[in-house]
């Protein structure tokens, strides 16, 4: 991890613990106060990225002692410990105390250990949440699956495809936090009866398809280590792109939505023909269709879950493309049009240069149901987080409405 975003998790930690400074909180702890980032200081502030603690039952405490002390509510340590009975606390057990504040950040950098630690964090609370690895890139880094319900729907939301558009992943992650809480305190998100939501649709969302080239983009790898080394040199061939803010790809070079079996060969001959025939920042389709293993992942994921429907979030444009060339799924177009409705956002064709090979594509190709790509915000990719408060405002309405439909 870089030195930089090392520094965004610890300022997270202390700005979420009450402390202006690591020596500030060395002395509220009763550590010695070096300010420095030392092993049993940086184990202290943990728990303030993970939004828990591992608390120790102590003689005479109770769920409600418990959640004073915590600044939390009995709900939340109910709901986080299922198998406990608060009659029955034993001296000695532990216990997961959600803290006051939510656990999914919304103005640091979004990488795959932001993401990590957040998911850590959500299970803590909410073990109704289940999460599985899908892939596993060249690089070593989770693909990871989150799954939150259990009707006999399922849809599948994903994030991140693109590097450059990693503002997408706290979307959703900021999204499966609200509709967990909502669902625990048996309350509503975007009007809508939460646990009817839990009960009648399964969710499976992948928040972020290519930790790979995120890191890249956010900066959590370094420059002047291997794998940042290896993608300058690739970016060497195309000046043109701004490195590494114009990266798209996972860090072999691949643009993993255009590595879809939907008129792949289609995609590679416009690509081609722009030149980008080569391992690329952006637009290399690869060598054949699902030569990744996170698109590989995400087919072998969708095959089993056989979805309802599929979003998929990108930036940018304040768009929804919503058909493959000339397939209409049934109910697509009006569900697309509910979707505009909610978010401002406009219903359009996707353009013919990038109209192939996509993820959104390959599903409608496959399944004729509704697949949707979400371009999100304005701007230049990677877009800044201070965008993230309107554009998750635009999109709750799609991602509840998603689960409905």
């Amino acid at each position: 991890m870089s030195e930089g975003i090392f520094l965004s998790l610890t300022q997270l930690a202390l700005r979420r613990a009450g402390a202006q400074t690591l020596e500030e909180f060395q002395r509220r702890e009763g550590l010695y106060p070096s300010g420095g980032e030392d092993i049993l200081t940086m184990q202290r502030l943990m728990p303030y990225l993970l939004g828990y603690e591992r608390y120790m039952i102590k003689p005479n405490d109770t769920f409600y002692r418990i959640a004073r002390q915590f600044g939390t509510t009995v709900k939340a340590i109910r709901t986080a410990n299922p198998s406990s009975d608060p009659r029955r606390l034993s001296v000695g057990q532990y216990l997961n105390v959600p803290f006051g504040f939510p656990v999914v950040p919304t103005d640091i950098p979004f990488t795959s250990e932001v993401l990590n630690v957040c998911i850590q964090g959500l299970i803590a609370r909410y073990p109704f949440l289940s999460q599985r690895t899908i892939a596993t890139t060249a690089y070593g880094r989770r693909v990871t699956l989150l799954r939150m319900g259990n009707g006999t729907k399922s849809v599948i939301y994903n994030a991140s495809h693109h590097a450059n558009e990693w503002i997408t992943t706290p979307v959703l992650m900021k999204f499966l936090e609200e509709y967990a809480e909502a669902v625990s305190q048996g309350q509503t998100i975007f009007g809508i009866d939460a646990v009817a939501l839990f009960q009648k649709t399964q969710l499976y969302l992948v928040p972020m398809v290519n930790p790979d080239g995120v890191d890249l983009v956010t900066g959590a790898i370094a420059p002047n280590t291997p794998q940042y080394d290896e993608a300058q040199q690739i970016a060497a061939y195309f000046p043109s792109i701004p490195f590494p803010d114009g990266w798209k790809a996972n860090l072999k070079g691949v643009d993993l939505n255009l590595n879809y079996p939907a008129e792949w060969e289609q995609a590679k001959e416009n690509k081609f023909a722009l030149g980008f025939d080569r391992p690329a920042p952006r637009d290399y389709v690869g060598d054949a269709p699902l030569d990744q293993p996170e698109s590989a992942a995400m087919v072998a994921l969708t095959r089993q879950v056989n979805p309802r429907l599929t979003l998929s979030y990108h930036s940018q444009g304040e768009v929804i493309y919503w058909k493959f060339l000339d397939i209409e799924p049934p109910e697509a177009r009006g569900i697309g049009q509910s979707f505009a409705r909610v978010s401002g956002y406009l219903l359009e064709d996707t353009p013919y240069a990038s109209g192939f090979a996509g993820y959104k594509d390959w599903f409608i190709l496959k399944y004729n149901r509704p697949g949707y790509t979400i371009e999100v915000g304005s701007g230049t990719n990677p877009l800044p987080i201070s965008q993230f408060a309107e554009i998750y405002e635009q999109n709750l309405g799609i991602l509840a409405l998603g689960l409905t439909l």
